[in-house]
Protein backbone atom coordinates (compact mmCIF):
# COMPACT_ATOMS: atom_id res chain seq x y z
CA UNK A 1 0.00 0.00 0.00
CA UNK A 2 1.20 3.49 -0.78
CA UNK A 3 2.22 5.87 1.98
CA UNK A 4 0.32 9.14 2.38
CA UNK A 5 1.70 12.41 3.73
CA UNK A 6 0.90 16.11 4.11
CA UNK A 7 2.29 18.24 1.28
CA UNK A 8 0.93 21.63 2.32
CA UNK A 9 -1.13 23.39 4.97
CA UNK A 10 -3.37 26.45 5.01
CA UNK A 11 -5.76 28.30 7.29
CA UNK A 12 -8.16 31.21 7.17
CA UNK A 13 -9.95 33.00 10.01
CA UNK A 14 -12.33 35.98 9.84
CA UNK A 15 -10.90 39.45 10.35
CA UNK A 16 -13.47 40.38 13.03
CA UNK A 17 -11.96 39.98 16.51
CA UNK A 18 -14.37 39.53 19.44
CA UNK A 19 -12.73 40.19 22.84
CA UNK A 20 -14.03 38.92 26.17
CA UNK A 21 -15.19 42.45 26.98
CA UNK A 22 -17.93 42.02 24.36
CA UNK A 23 -19.57 39.33 26.47
CA UNK A 24 -19.26 41.34 29.67
CA UNK A 25 -21.88 43.67 28.17
CA UNK A 26 -24.44 41.02 27.24
CA UNK A 27 -24.20 38.23 29.87
CA UNK A 28 -23.18 37.95 33.51
CA UNK A 29 -19.48 37.22 33.03
CA UNK A 30 -16.04 38.82 33.25
CA UNK A 31 -12.80 38.62 31.33
CA UNK A 32 -11.19 36.96 34.36
CA UNK A 33 -13.93 34.32 34.59
CA UNK A 34 -13.60 33.42 30.90
CA UNK A 35 -9.80 33.32 30.88
CA UNK A 36 -9.55 31.29 34.09
CA UNK A 37 -12.01 28.63 32.96
CA UNK A 38 -11.27 28.45 29.25
CA UNK A 39 -7.99 30.20 28.43
CA UNK A 40 -9.78 32.28 25.78
CA UNK A 41 -9.00 35.99 25.40
CA UNK A 42 -10.43 36.61 21.92
CA UNK A 43 -12.12 34.71 19.10
CA UNK A 44 -12.84 35.42 15.41
CA UNK A 45 -16.36 35.63 13.98
CA UNK A 46 -17.64 36.10 10.45
CA UNK A 47 -19.24 39.24 9.13
CA UNK A 48 -22.89 39.07 8.00
CA UNK A 49 -23.07 37.38 4.62
CA UNK A 50 -19.97 35.25 5.04
CA UNK A 51 -20.25 31.46 5.05
CA UNK A 52 -18.10 28.38 5.58
CA UNK A 53 -17.02 28.09 1.96
CA UNK A 54 -15.55 31.61 2.09
CA UNK A 55 -13.14 30.62 4.86
CA UNK A 56 -12.52 27.09 3.58
CA UNK A 57 -11.71 28.27 0.06
CA UNK A 58 -9.16 30.73 1.44
CA UNK A 59 -7.53 28.02 3.58
CA UNK A 60 -7.51 25.60 0.63
CA UNK A 61 -5.82 28.07 -1.71
CA UNK A 62 -3.01 28.55 0.80
CA UNK A 63 -2.55 24.80 1.26
CA UNK A 64 -2.49 24.20 -2.50
CA UNK A 65 0.05 26.98 -2.98
CA UNK A 66 2.35 25.52 -0.31
CA UNK A 67 2.02 22.05 -1.83
CA UNK A 68 2.68 23.33 -5.34
CA UNK A 69 -0.44 21.57 -6.60
CA UNK A 70 -3.04 23.08 -8.91
CA UNK A 71 -6.74 22.49 -8.10
CA UNK A 72 -7.10 20.59 -11.38
CA UNK A 73 -4.84 17.84 -9.99
CA UNK A 74 -7.03 17.13 -6.97
CA UNK A 75 -8.75 13.75 -6.97
CA UNK A 76 -10.73 14.29 -3.77
CA UNK A 77 -12.07 17.07 -1.53
CA UNK A 78 -13.30 16.15 1.95
CA UNK A 79 -14.71 18.77 4.32
CA UNK A 80 -15.10 18.00 8.00
CA UNK A 81 -17.92 20.29 9.11
CA UNK A 82 -21.36 20.44 10.69
CA UNK A 83 -22.01 24.01 9.49
CA UNK A 84 -21.98 23.89 5.70
CA UNK A 85 -23.23 26.87 3.69
CA UNK A 86 -26.63 25.20 3.29
CA UNK A 87 -28.38 21.93 4.05
CA UNK A 88 -27.67 20.70 0.52
CA UNK A 89 -25.41 20.50 -1.43
CA UNK A 90 -22.28 19.72 0.57
CA UNK A 91 -19.76 22.41 1.41
CA UNK A 92 -17.19 20.30 -0.46
CA UNK A 93 -19.06 20.63 -3.76
CA UNK A 94 -19.30 24.40 -3.38
CA UNK A 95 -15.57 24.59 -2.60
CA UNK A 96 -14.84 22.33 -5.58
CA UNK A 97 -16.70 24.83 -7.79
CA UNK A 98 -14.89 27.82 -6.32
CA UNK A 99 -11.46 26.23 -6.69
CA UNK A 100 -12.14 24.86 -10.18
CA UNK A 101 -11.18 21.34 -9.09
CA UNK A 102 -13.14 19.66 -11.88
CA UNK A 103 -11.63 16.19 -11.47
CA UNK A 104 -12.19 15.82 -7.71
CA UNK A 105 -14.92 13.85 -6.00
CA UNK A 106 -16.26 16.06 -3.21
CA UNK A 107 -18.22 15.33 -0.02
CA UNK A 108 -18.61 16.37 3.61
CA UNK A 109 -17.96 14.41 6.81
CA UNK A 110 -20.16 15.49 9.73
CA UNK A 111 -18.23 14.33 12.79
CA UNK A 112 -18.25 17.64 14.70
CA UNK A 113 -14.92 18.66 16.25
CA UNK A 114 -12.92 15.57 15.13
CA UNK A 115 -14.23 16.08 11.58
CA UNK A 116 -10.76 16.94 10.29
CA UNK A 117 -9.27 13.75 11.74
CA UNK A 118 -12.16 11.71 10.29
CA UNK A 119 -11.50 13.36 6.93
CA UNK A 120 -7.80 12.44 7.11
CA UNK A 121 -8.74 8.82 7.84
CA UNK A 122 -11.12 8.62 4.88
CA UNK A 123 -8.68 10.25 2.45
CA UNK A 124 -5.81 8.04 3.57
CA UNK A 125 -7.84 4.87 2.93
CA UNK A 126 -8.81 6.00 -0.57
CA UNK A 127 -5.23 6.96 -1.41
CA UNK A 128 -3.42 3.90 -0.07
CA UNK A 129 -4.17 1.71 -3.11
CA UNK A 130 -2.84 4.38 -5.47
CA UNK A 131 -6.10 5.11 -7.28
CA UNK A 132 -6.31 8.62 -5.78
CA UNK A 133 -3.15 10.74 -5.95
CA UNK A 134 -3.99 14.09 -4.34
CA UNK A 135 -6.60 14.95 -1.73
CA UNK A 136 -7.66 18.19 -0.07
CA UNK A 137 -8.89 17.69 3.51
CA UNK A 138 -10.55 20.65 5.21
CA UNK A 139 -11.79 21.23 8.75
CA UNK A 140 -14.01 24.27 9.10
CA UNK A 141 -16.90 25.64 11.11
CA UNK A 142 -19.10 28.71 11.46
CA UNK A 143 -20.18 28.28 15.08
CA UNK A 144 -21.06 31.92 15.75
CA UNK A 145 -24.52 31.57 14.21
CA UNK A 146 -25.20 28.36 16.14
CA UNK A 147 -24.74 29.77 19.65
CA UNK A 148 -27.20 31.54 21.93
CA UNK A 149 -25.63 34.83 22.97
CA UNK A 150 -27.78 34.75 26.11
CA UNK A 151 -26.26 31.46 27.26
CA UNK A 152 -23.15 32.27 29.27
CA UNK A 153 -22.05 28.64 29.35
CA UNK A 154 -21.60 28.40 25.57
CA UNK A 155 -21.49 31.85 23.95
CA UNK A 156 -17.99 32.70 25.22
CA UNK A 157 -16.40 29.49 23.93
CA UNK A 158 -16.67 29.41 20.17
CA UNK A 159 -15.17 31.07 17.12
CA UNK A 160 -15.16 30.62 13.34
CA UNK A 161 -12.36 29.39 11.09
CA UNK A 162 -11.09 26.87 8.57
CA UNK A 163 -7.91 24.89 8.03
CA UNK A 164 -6.81 22.63 5.19
CA UNK A 165 -4.11 20.19 4.14
CA UNK A 166 -3.13 18.74 0.78
CA UNK A 167 -2.27 15.04 0.88
CA UNK A 168 -0.07 13.22 -1.58
CA UNK A 169 1.87 9.99 -1.83
CA UNK A 170 5.10 9.90 0.16
CA UNK A 171 8.41 8.85 -1.34
CA UNK A 172 11.85 8.23 0.10
CA UNK A 173 13.07 11.81 -0.09
CA UNK A 174 12.00 13.10 3.32
CA UNK A 175 8.29 13.46 2.64
CA UNK A 176 5.97 13.25 5.62
CA UNK A 177 3.80 10.26 6.37
CA UNK A 178 0.55 9.54 8.22
CA UNK A 179 1.37 6.61 10.49
CA UNK A 180 -1.86 5.88 12.28
CA UNK A 181 -5.35 7.33 12.80
CA UNK A 182 -7.79 6.22 15.47
CA UNK A 183 -11.44 7.26 15.09
CA UNK A 184 -14.26 6.23 17.43
CA UNK A 185 -17.79 7.17 18.47
CA UNK A 186 -20.46 6.49 21.10
CA UNK A 187 -23.97 7.49 20.07
CA UNK A 188 -25.25 6.88 23.61
CA UNK A 189 -23.72 10.26 24.49
CA UNK A 190 -25.34 12.25 21.67
CA UNK A 191 -27.33 14.49 24.04
CA UNK A 192 -24.22 15.95 25.71
CA UNK A 193 -23.58 18.26 22.72
CA UNK A 194 -26.24 18.78 20.09
CA UNK A 195 -28.22 21.28 18.00
CA UNK A 196 -31.84 20.05 18.25
CA UNK A 197 -33.49 22.18 15.58
CA UNK A 198 -33.12 22.48 11.82
CA UNK A 199 -33.02 18.80 10.92
CA UNK A 200 -35.76 16.33 10.04
CA UNK A 201 -36.72 15.74 13.69
CA UNK A 202 -37.45 19.42 14.35
CA UNK A 203 -37.52 21.17 10.97
CA UNK A 204 -37.10 24.90 10.56
CA UNK A 205 -40.17 26.81 11.69
CA UNK A 206 -41.16 29.95 13.56
CA UNK A 207 -41.81 27.80 16.64
CA UNK A 208 -38.30 26.35 16.43
CA UNK A 209 -36.80 29.84 16.31
CA UNK A 210 -38.92 31.12 19.17
CA UNK A 211 -37.79 28.22 21.35
CA UNK A 212 -34.13 28.71 20.40
CA UNK A 213 -33.74 25.14 19.17
CA UNK A 214 -31.37 26.24 16.40
CA UNK A 215 -28.70 26.85 19.02
CA UNK A 216 -26.07 24.50 20.37
CA UNK A 217 -26.87 22.80 23.68
CA UNK A 218 -24.04 21.44 25.82
CA UNK A 219 -23.67 19.80 29.23
CA UNK A 220 -20.25 21.23 30.02
CA UNK A 221 -19.35 19.29 33.16
CA UNK A 222 -20.24 15.94 31.61
CA UNK A 223 -18.40 16.81 28.41
CA UNK A 224 -15.23 17.63 30.38
CA UNK A 225 -15.36 14.30 32.20
CA UNK A 226 -15.55 12.26 29.01
CA UNK A 227 -13.32 14.49 26.88
CA UNK A 228 -10.15 14.08 28.90
CA UNK A 229 -10.40 10.29 29.14
CA UNK A 230 -11.24 9.60 25.49
CA UNK A 231 -8.69 12.06 24.10
CA UNK A 232 -5.96 10.39 26.14
CA UNK A 233 -7.11 6.86 25.26
CA UNK A 234 -7.31 7.64 21.54
CA UNK A 235 -3.88 9.28 21.49
CA UNK A 236 -2.35 6.29 23.30
CA UNK A 237 -3.93 3.90 20.78
CA UNK A 238 -2.50 5.86 17.87
CA UNK A 239 0.97 5.87 19.43
CA UNK A 240 0.87 2.21 20.44
CA UNK A 241 -0.11 1.07 16.95
CA UNK A 242 2.89 2.91 15.54
CA UNK A 243 5.26 1.79 18.31
CA UNK A 244 5.84 5.38 19.43
CA UNK A 245 6.23 6.75 22.96
CA UNK A 246 5.40 10.20 24.31
CA UNK A 247 9.09 11.06 24.49
CA UNK A 248 9.34 10.79 20.71
CA UNK A 249 6.54 13.29 20.02
CA UNK A 250 7.85 16.65 18.76
CA UNK A 251 4.49 18.46 18.85
CA UNK A 252 1.08 17.71 20.33
CA UNK A 253 -1.89 19.51 18.74
CA UNK A 254 -5.01 18.87 20.82
CA UNK A 255 -8.48 20.05 19.91
CA UNK A 256 -8.53 23.67 21.07
CA UNK A 257 -11.67 23.36 23.20
CA UNK A 258 -10.61 24.52 26.63
CA UNK A 259 -7.17 25.16 28.12
CA UNK A 260 -7.96 23.04 31.18
CA UNK A 261 -8.85 20.04 29.02
CA UNK A 262 -5.75 20.53 26.89
CA UNK A 263 -3.42 20.86 29.89
CA UNK A 264 -4.90 17.80 31.58
CA UNK A 265 -4.65 15.65 28.45
CA UNK A 266 -1.04 16.69 27.78
CA UNK A 267 -0.12 15.97 31.41
CA UNK A 268 -1.65 12.49 31.32
CA UNK A 269 0.16 11.78 28.06
CA UNK A 270 3.40 13.01 29.67
CA UNK A 271 3.94 15.59 26.96
CA UNK A 272 5.53 18.81 28.31
CA UNK A 273 3.64 22.06 27.78
CA UNK A 274 6.41 23.49 25.61
CA UNK A 275 5.58 20.82 23.02
CA UNK A 276 1.87 21.67 22.87
CA UNK A 277 0.60 23.96 20.09
CA UNK A 278 -1.96 26.34 21.64
CA UNK A 279 -4.22 28.75 19.74
CA UNK A 280 -7.37 28.67 21.90
CA UNK A 281 -6.42 31.96 23.55
CA UNK A 282 -6.90 33.92 20.32
CA UNK A 283 -9.39 31.84 18.30
CA UNK A 284 -11.54 30.09 20.91
CA UNK A 285 -13.03 26.69 20.09
CA UNK A 286 -13.37 26.50 16.30
CA UNK A 287 -14.53 22.86 16.35
CA UNK A 288 -13.30 20.94 13.27
CA UNK A 289 -11.09 23.89 12.28
CA UNK A 290 -9.03 23.96 15.48
CA UNK A 291 -6.46 21.26 14.67
CA UNK A 292 -5.74 22.16 11.01
CA UNK A 293 -5.51 25.90 11.79
CA UNK A 294 -3.14 25.21 14.69
CA UNK A 295 -1.09 22.90 12.47
CA UNK A 296 -0.82 25.57 9.77
CA UNK A 297 0.20 28.24 12.28
CA UNK A 298 2.83 25.91 13.68
CA UNK A 299 4.23 25.28 10.20
CA UNK A 300 4.18 28.89 9.04
CA UNK A 301 5.68 30.21 12.28
CA UNK A 302 8.64 27.85 11.90
CA UNK A 303 7.88 25.86 15.04
CA UNK A 304 6.96 22.74 13.10
CA UNK A 305 9.71 21.58 10.77
CA UNK A 306 9.78 18.88 8.10
CA UNK A 307 10.43 15.56 9.79
CA UNK A 308 8.75 16.47 13.08
CA UNK A 309 6.53 13.82 14.65
CA UNK A 310 3.08 15.22 15.42
CA UNK A 311 0.23 13.85 17.52
CA UNK A 312 -3.31 15.25 17.38
CA UNK A 313 -6.39 14.35 19.40
CA UNK A 314 -9.98 15.60 19.41
CA UNK A 315 -13.52 14.96 20.67
CA UNK A 316 -16.94 16.33 19.79
CA UNK A 317 -20.67 15.92 19.38
CA UNK A 318 -21.83 12.43 18.61
CA UNK A 319 -19.96 11.60 20.83
CA UNK A 320 -17.08 11.31 18.36
CA UNK A 321 -13.36 11.32 19.01
CA UNK A 322 -10.09 10.47 17.35
CA UNK A 323 -6.34 10.91 17.14
CA UNK A 324 -3.81 11.07 14.33
CA UNK A 325 -0.07 10.44 14.41
CA UNK A 326 2.00 11.66 11.48
CA UNK A 327 5.41 12.93 10.47
CA UNK A 328 5.14 16.31 8.78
Amino acid sequence: MKKVGIMGTGSYVPERVIPNSYFEKIVNTTDEWIVTRTGIHTRRMIEPGQALSDLATGASEKALEMAGISPEKLDMIIVGTSTADMVSPSAACIIQHRLGAKKAVAFDVNAACPGFIYGLAVAQKFMQDGSYHYALVIGGEIISNRIDFKDRATCVLFGDGAGAVVLGHSNRHGDGEIFNIDIESDGDLWSLIHVPGGGSRIPASLKMLEEGLQYLKMQGNEVFKYAVRIMVDSALKAMKSAGVTSNEIDWFIPHQANIRIMDTVAKRLRIPKEKVIITVHKYGNTSAASIPTALDEGVRSGKIQRGDLILTSSFGAGFTWGAALFRY
